[in-house]
């Protein structure tokens, strides 16, 4: 239940919190991007490199992005409409995908797309550029969760465009992670209130259905 792409971010954490205020009206799409640095695969375990062990990038990577569909837009369900998996770098591991992608539509009516990847070039200052673009119906919302390209705003970046103007917000030390508060008094109380059980596991169960219905779009040896 670490979701740590949303509830380890401050920035995601804030535009939850946007989000709830009815800031950008009713969300009705939600894309994120998760691509990653790789690095030397001679420093990545054996099991990375194992589909059996790893889970596919859909499951090992996009579950993150799953979840965060299913809490930006409030919903408790949904189907996967297409997926696509791929291993375009490294043939040396064709069990390894290196690159996937899904479309989903949710059970609040809103869709969702992420792509994640493992092609994160040398030159970027952190091991990925991670975004999300929230849709609504009064609004929008991007984030630049990891660092704010050819600036040094840093992380934590939170863009908001509606009625008012546009608005760029730090959250930065601002929000800060009241999930782990939560859990800990889940823990105590019996409770669900920082993440349902039922949540944790549907975001994994998409992550599964689209890795598992996924079009090869690259040969494998």
């Amino acid at each position: 239940m670490y979701y740590s792409e949303r509830i380890h971010v401050e920035a995601a954490v804030l535009a939850g919190q946007l989000i709830e205020r009815g800031a950008i009206g009713r969300v009705l799409q939600v894309q994120g991007m998760g691509p990653h640095r790789m690095g030397d695969p001679s420093t990545r375990p054996d099991w990375f490199f194992e589909r059996a062990r790893y889970g596919g990038i859909l499951t090992d990577i996009g579950s993150h992005n799953f979840e965060q569909m299913l809490t930006f837009t409030g919903s408790d369900d949904g189907e996967i409409l297409s997926s696509s998996i791929g291993n375009f770098g490294n043939p040396e591991h064709p069990e390894l995908d290196d690159y996937g992608d899904a479309h989903i539509v949710l059970s609040s009516g809103a869709t969702g797309f992420v792509r994640v990847d493992w092609f994160t070039p040398a030159g970027l200052r952190t091991w990925g550029d991670g975004r999300t673009f929230i849709l609504g119906t009064e609004g929008y919302i991007e984030l630049r969760k990891y660092i704010d390209v050819t600036t040094d705003n840093g992380g934590g970046q939170v863009i908001l465009v509606d009625s008012e103007g546009e608005h760029r917000i730090n959250a930065t030390g601002e929000v800060g992670y009241p999930f782990f508060g939560e859990l800990i008094l889940d823990v105590l109380n019996r409770t669900e209130n920082a993440m349902t059980q039922e949540h944790a596991f549907k975001a994994v169960e998409l992550a599964l259905a689209a890795q598992e219905q996924a079009r090869e779009l690259t040969g494998r040896a």
